[in-house]
C-alpha cells in the first residue's frame, strides 16, 4: 500500500517543460537550464536555486502577498492592495491616506503598519519527508495517521524555532507526498513609507479587477525594522531599519514584446492535480455557493455602512478583500463555463488510469479507494461551508477563538491544536486587536442576522449535525450584542490567558454562545481530521503514480502552489481572448486620460492628469510606445499570493510588480492554458515616473539603486 509514498526528489523534476507553465521550487531550477536558456534568462540556474544569493535573497513574503527588498535599509516594495491594511489602519476621515495617499519624507514620519503587517525572509528549505512520516503505519486510522503527522510536524517546528529569531513551517507538497521545512526570519516591526492615492493605486477599482487593458499603479512601500542587535523585535521607537543582505536593483530600461521575465514570490493555492469529480464539485456547487455568499455579505456591509463615512473607512479593507475574492470566484465560474476543464481532465484521467492499470506494481484497490474518499470529502466540505455561513461575524469568531485558546492552553504545548500553541499567541492577539480598526457593532450585528437567515435556507446537506438547535434566532441577535463586551478591544484582549472555567462562567453573551457550540465545532474538526488522515494516506500514492506517468511523457512536474517560495518565467506577450480580438501587451498613461471620468473608480488625481497633459515623460518614455507605459502582460504562471511579486528582467533587475491576471486566465488555478493565460504586471517605469513627476518621492528615488536607460 505504501510503495508510492516516498520517491526521490529528482523524480519531481521534469526532463523538459512545456510553454511557460510551472510554479517551480527553487531547488528544481537547475533541472530547467534548457528552458531558462530558451526563454532568455541570463542568471545561472544554480544561483537561482540558492536562497542565500541574489536575487532570491531579496524576495520576501508578507503572509498573503509577495514583496522584495529594494534598498539595503529594509525598504520593501509591494502592491498597493497588499499594503492596503496598513494604509487603512492609519486612515481617519481627517487624515484619509486611502483617498489622498501617504509619503514619509523622513524615517521619523513612517507610520506603524500594525501587528498584522509582517515581513518574512526565507533562508532555509529542507526535505523532511522521512521525519514527518517516520511513525506512520498502514494499520493506523485516518485520525491516528493525521495526529502522528501533526506531532512530527510540531516537533520539527519546535526544533527549528528554538531560536526565536525564526518562524518555521512544514507544508505538504504534492498533496502529502513530500514535506519541506521552511525557515523564515519574521520581522514584526514594519512601517508604512509611501502609498499613492487610491485613485492611482486602485484606478479602475473592482470594475477593472482581472480585466485587460489596465491602467493601475498598484504599488506601495514598507520598511522593515529590527532591534539594534539586528534581530527581529517588537515595534519600538528604538528599532533601526533592517540591513537587508541583498536587494533588487531597479531597472528603468523597460521591456518590449517577446522579452523574457523571471518572477519570484509566494503563490497561494492551485489545484492542477485535482480529479474530475473535484473539478465538477467546484464548478457546479462550491464556487457558485461561495460567490452568492460573498455577494450577500458585501450587500449587507454596504447597506450597514452607507450612512457613515467613518464606518465605511473601517470596513474598507474588509470590503476590498471580499470584492477581490468575489471577482476571482465569479471568474472561475465563468471560466469553467467557457472551457470544459472537467472534460479535459476526464481524458487525462482515463489515460492515466489505463497507464496505471498496466504497471506491474500497481495497487489495484487504490483508485477505487481514492474515488470514495473524494466523495466523502465533497460531502464534508458542504457541511463546512454551512458552518462558515452560520458563524459569520467578528464577535462570534472572537468568542470562539478565546474559548478554544483557553481549552488548548490547559494542555502541554506540544499537544495543543495547531494554531493555539504558544508560538501562535502573538498572532491571536493581533487578530483580536485588528478589530480596533475594522469593527462596528451595528455592522457586525447586521452581518450575523443576515447570515443566520441565509443559513436557514441552505440545503440540508450543508447543515451541520447538531448545530441548528444551538444557534440563536434572528430576533435574539440584538440581545447578544447588548449583553457582550467583546466589541471593546481592551475587554476582548483581557480574556486572553483566562482559563476555560472562567470563560464558561462568564455572562458575556458571545462567550456563552461560543461555549455552547464548541462541541459541534470540535466534532466537525474531528471528522475532518479522520478524513484528511485517510486522504493523506491514499493521495500521495496516487500523486507518486501521476508524477511517474507525467515524467514518462516528458511533461512538467511541479507541486501545486502552497504559499511557499516559487519561481516562474515567461515572456512579454499579447493574447487573443476570443476570435478576431487581439490585446497588446502594454498600456500607457494616455489610456488613463481616456478612461478618466472624474468619478470613482475612474477618477485619476488632478496632478497626474496635468503631468500627462504636459507630456512630462522625462527619462521614462518608452522608445517604441513614445510615452510612459503603465501595465504589461506576460505568460508567467502566477496565482493569488503572487500579488507584489518581483517581475525581473533576464539579469534579475526589477522591472515590474505582479498584481493580477486576465479574466480569461482565472481558471489557471485548475488548468494552465498557454494560449490565453496571461499575468498582469505594473511597469516599474510608471511607478518611477509617478514618484518623480507626481508625488515627488525624491527621498525614495535616491535611496533605491536605479539603472536608467542609456541615452
Amino acid at each position: 500500500m505504501l510503495k508510492y509514498l516516498v520517491i526521490p526528489a529528482a523524480l519531481l523534476c521534469a526532463t523538459s517543460a512545456h510553454a511557460d507553465e510551472g510554479q517551480w521550487q527553487p531547488y528544481q531550477l537547475p533541472q530547467l537550464k534548457s528552458e531558462l536558456k530558451r526563454v532568455g534568462i541570463a542568471i545561472p540556474a544554480e544561483k537561482l536555486a540558492d536562497l542565500s544569493k541574489h536575487p532570491m535573497s531579496a524576495i520576501v513574503s508578507l503572509g498573503g502577498c509577495s514583496a522584495s527588498f529594494v534598498s539595503g535599509d529594509g525598504l520593501v516594495v509591494t502592491n498597493h492592495h497588499c499594503g492596503y491594511g496598513a494604509i487603512q489602519r492609519n486612515s481617519t476621515p481627517e487624515h484619509n491616506y486611502i483617498a489622498n495617499g501617504f509619503l514619509a519624507k523622513t524615517r521619523a514620519e513612517e507610520l506603524p503598519g500594525g501587528p498584522n503587517t509582517l515581513v518574512y525572509v526565507t533562508d532555509k528549505v529542507e526535505n523532511v519527508t522521512s521525519r514527518v512520516l517516520k511513525d506512520v503505519t498502514p494499520a493506523m486510522s485516518g485520525k491516528q495517521r493525521s495526529e502522528a503527522v501533526e506531532r512530527a510536524i510540531k516537533a520539527l517546528i519546535a526544533e527549528c524555532e528554538s531560536d526565536k529569531f525564526y518562524r518555521c513551517s512544514v507544508p505538504a507538497f504534492h498533496r502529502g507526498l513530500e514535506y519541506y521545512r521552511i525557515r523564515q526570519m519574521m520581522i514584526r516591526d514594519v512601517r508604512l513609507v509611501y502609498a499613492p492615492a487610491n485613485s492611482l493605486g486602485d484606478f479602475g477599482g473592482d470594475i477593472d479587477n482581472y480585466e485587460w487593458p489596465r491602467h493601475v499603479g498598484d504599488y506601495s512601500f514598507l520598511r522593515a525594522y529590527v532591534g539594534k542587535d539586528g534581530r527581529p523585535a517588537d515595534p519600538s521607537p528604538d528599532n533601526v531599519p533592517y540591513k537587508s543582505k541583498d536587494f533588487l536593483v531597479v531597472s528603468a530600461a523597460g521591456l518590449k514584446n517577446g522579452d523574457p521575465v523571471l518572477l519570484a514570490g509566494y503563490p497561494g493555492r492551485t489545484s492542477r492535480y485535482k480529479l474530475p469529480a473535484e473539478i465538477r464539485y467546484a464548478r457546479d456547487a462550491a464556487y457558485p455557493a461561495k460567490a452568492a455568499e460573498i455577494q450577500s455579505d458585501l450587500n449587507v456591509i454596504a447597506e450597514a455602512t452607507a450612512s457613515s463615512e467613518g464606518n465605511a473607512v473601517r470596513y474598507a479593507s474588509v470590503v476590498k478583500s471580499l470584492n477581490n475574492v468575489m471577482k476571482k470566484t465569479r471568474g472561475l465560474v465563468d471560466g469553467f463555463a467557457r472551457k470544459d476543464i472537467a472534460a479535459i481532465k476526464d481524458v487525462q484521467d482515463a489515460e492515466f488510469r489505463a497507464w496505471y492499470g498496466k504497471q506491474p506494481a500497481a495497487n489495484k484497490a487504490l483508485l477505487a479507494e481514492l474515488d470514495a474518499l473524494i466523495a466523502a470529502d465533497i460531502a464534508l466540505s458542504d457541511e463546512e461551508f454551512g458552518y462558515g455561513v452560520a458563524t459569520t461575524g467578528d464577535l462570534l469568531k472572537s468568542g470562539s477563538t478565546l474559548y478554544r485558546l483557553a481549552q488548548e492552553s490547559a494542555k502541554p504545548d506540544a499537544e495543543r491544536e495547531s494554531g493555539y500553541q504558544q508560538r501562535d499567541l502573538a498572532f491571536i492577539k493581533a487578530r483580536l486587536n485588528r478589530l480596533e480598526q475594522s469593527y462596528v457593532g451595528s455592522v457586525d450585528q447586521a452581518r450575523l442576522v443576515a447570515a443566520l437567515q441565509r443559513y436557514a435556507k441552505l440545503p440540508k446537506s450543508m447543515h451541520v449535525s447538531g448545530l441548528d438547535g444551538l444557534l440563536p434566532s434572528v430576533d435574539a441577535v440584538p440581545a447578544l450584542f447588548a449583553q457582550s463586551q467583546l466589541g471593546d478591544t481592551a475587554q476582548r484582549l483581557s480574556w486572553v490567558g483566562k482559563d476555560a472555567a472562567a470563560i464558561t462562567a462568564s455572562d458575556d453573551a458571545f462567550l456563552k454562545l461560543a461555549v455552547k457550540i464548541d462541541g459541534v465545532t470540535q466534532s466537525l474538526k474531528e471528522r475532518r481530521k479522520e478524513l484528511d488522515g485517510n486522504l493523506e494516506r491514499v493521495i500521495p500514492q496516487y500523486m507518486a503514480a501521476v508524477i511517474a506517468w507525467k515524467k514518462s511523457q516528458g511533461k512538467p512536474v511541479y507541486p501545486d502552489a502552497n504559499s511557499t517560495l516559487r519561481v516562474t518565467y515567461g515572456t512579454v506577450s499579447p493574447y487573443s481572448p476570443k476570435d478576431g480580438i487581439t490585446k497588446g501587451p502594454f498600456t500607457t498613461i494616455e489610456g488613463i486620460v481616456e478612461k478618466n471620468t472624474g468619478k470613482e473608480p475612474f477618477n485619476a488625481p488632478a496632478n497626474l492628469l496635468e503631468a500627462i497633459k504636459a507630456k512630462r515623460y522625462g527619462q521614462f518614455k518608452d522608445p517604441i510606445l513614445g510615452t510612459v507605459p503603465v501595465d504589461f502582460l506576460t505568460s508567467a504562471d502566477t496565482t493569488g499570493g503572487n500579488s507584489g511579486s518581483a517581475v525581473m528582467n533576464k539579469n534579475g533587475e526589477l522591472i515590474g510588480l505582479n498584481f493580477d491576471s486576465t479574466y480569461e486566465s482565472i481558471t489557471k488555478d485548475w488548468y494552465f492554458d498557454r494560449e490565453i493565460t496571461r499575468a498582469i504586471h505594473m511597469d516599474i517605469r510608471y511607478m518611477l515616473w509617478v514618484m518623480a513627476e507626481v508625488d515627488h518621492a525624491d527621498n525614495l528615488l535616491k535611496e533605491m539603486t536605479i539603472k536608467y536607460p542609456k541615452k
